[in-house]
């Protein structure tokens, strides 16, 4: 029992407020090149404003971690053809590779895969922006700076002035 109490204490540590070095994968399932385009996607997904981008935040590493360690190797393959078959597709339509596309180019291009009747497009479009929302909103930066999340049982005030009921006020 202590055990598995140990564990799920240490799980919240990594899955809220991560940060690129807690992510680092020591299995890696994408080439330094997918990598590469990849940091490009998720940052098409969630681009810099006022508040760093998902390739500021390193969420692409999150992405290659979650899909490395927590997925089956099927969707693995998937993930890895997804980001072979996304130059193909940026060179079609825009005579460029994804990463040297603009912005609206690059959001054409993903809206087009959002939408496509090719399963296996629509699948690694969805894996990834749903692992980049997640990974960007979970990290370190945002649970900070913007969320201001206090973990779990946040701040103790111990001494707090208590007003006593008397018998004549109202319940």
């Amino acid at each position: 029992m202590a055990g598995a109490l140990g564990g799920l204490l240490s799980l919240p540590a990594w899955a809220n407020g991560w940060s690129a070095e807690t992510v680092q994968s020591t299995r890696q399932i994408l080439s330094a090149g997918q990598v590469d385009q990849l940091a490009e996607l998720v940052e098409t997904i969630i681009p810099v404003t006022d508040t760093p981008g998902a390739k500021a935040l390193k969420v692409h590493q999150f992405v290659q971690k979650m899909v490395a360690d927590c997925y089956d190797k099927a969707t693995q393959e998937n993930l890895q053809k997804g980001l072979d078959s996304l130059d193909g597709l940026a060179k079609a339509s825009f005579s460029k590779p994804f990463a040297e596309g603009n912005t609206a180019q690059r959001t054409a291009l993903l809206t087009q895969l959002s939408k496509s009747t090719d399963t296996a497009q629509k699948d690694f479009y969805s894996l990834v922006k749903n692992l980049t929302i997640r990974g960007y909103l979970t990290s370190e930066y945002v649970m900070t700076n913007l969320t201001h999340y206090q973990f779990i049982p946040g701040h103790y005030y111990g001494c707090v002035p208590v007003k006593a009921k008397t018998a004549s006020q109202p319940k």
